[in-house]
């Protein structure tokens, strides 16, 4: 039970990591294809692995009464996703060389605050923040964390198949025969002796 209750907790953690990366690279795959060109793997790549884990992670948290029985396949396909998502961040590493945003002072004395495109200013600092790229390291970070997740979620339905498996019953059927005459007749047969 308690097995059942930290896999479903960590499969909404999924889910939710999963939904803001599939939009941002989503938001990515369509500005390319609206130029007619082609999208980079270190795009396509942790798209992909996103589109199909988060159909995974959606389709195993509400049918986890069948999940249970499948466990050793859950367990599997989860270890799939880490290897698959590993390749992701992998092709996306490149994105940790650059910094994304950068923090100037003005001599401004006054409180004020401003809001532009780019960034925005409070009392004398103004922040100026690329947004393809902190979005491409957002992507970058939700992939390293579903990593973890999917690795703990592999796990976590390892110990739910073996804790299901030995708690089966095992089911005795005792055959019983009945003769004509209404009496109960178990396995041997009487014989008389005469003697």
């Amino acid at each position: 039970m308690l097995f059942g209750i930290f896999f479903a907790f960590w499969r909404f953690m999924e889910i939710i990591t999963l939904i803001p990366t599939l939009g941002m690279l989503a938001y990515f795959v369509n500005i390319y294809a609206g130029n007619n060109a082609l999208t980079p793997n270190y795009i396509l790549v942790l798209f992909i692995v996103s589109v199909l884990a988060a159909a995974w992670a959606v389709a195993t948290l509400f049918t986890y009464h069948r999940t249970r029985h499948n466990a050793f396949f859950v367990s599997f396909i989860d270890l799939c996703f880490v290897g698959a998502l590993i390749a992701g961040v992998y092709e996306l590493r490149g994105i940790t060389k650059f910094n994304c945003s950068s923090i100037n002072s003005t001599n401004n004395p006054f409180f004020s605050i401003t809001v532009g495109n780019s960034g925005f200013n409070l009392s004398g600092f103004t922040v100026n923040v690329d947004k393809t790229c902190s979005m491409l390291k957002a992507c970058f970070a939700f992939g390293i964390m579903n990593c973890v997740f999917f690795f703990f979620t592999s796990c976590l339905a390892l110990f739910v198949g073996r804790k299901h498996d030995s708690s089966r019953e095992k089911v005795v059927v005792r055959e019983t025969h009945y003769s004509r005459h209404g009496h109960r007749r178990s396995g041997s047969h009487r014989s008389s002796h005469s003697g």
